[in-house]
């Protein structure tokens, strides 16, 4: 099995559950930016590449612990487009690394 084109297919099957009703947005806003973006070397590479883009599209740290609205990703109801930068912290990122270890143990 050879190693996958961009680092966006590690965004292809969605978490089941999500933070906040902006964050299957953001997960998808994500998976674009990285698109052309080669696998890479490294855990701590990934790691570092998705706490920046997380950092530079919802204009808030990880270690912030308050949502942010992000008006782009608000599509109707009373939390729309708010993300939760704890569930990418706790949640989202370490699945995208664990799937990153998983994949480069299959090629």
């Amino acid at each position: 099995m050879s190693r996958p084109a961009s680092v966006a297919e590690l965004f292809r099957e969605e978490p089941i559950q999500w933070g906040l009703r902006g964050d299957p947005y953001l997960w998808r806003e994500m998976a674009e930016h990285l698109a052309d973006t080669p696998w890479p070397v490294s855990e701590e590479e990934l790691t570092q590449r998705l706490m920046q883009l997380f950092e530079q599209l919802a204009g808030i740290s990880l270690d912030d612990p308050r949502p942010v609205h992000l008006p782009r990703h608000a599509h109707g109801g009373m939390s729309s487009g708010m993300i939760s930068s704890t569930f990418w912290r706790e949640r989202a990122i370490p699945l995208l690394v664990e799937r990153y270890r998983t994949m480069s143990r299959q090629t």
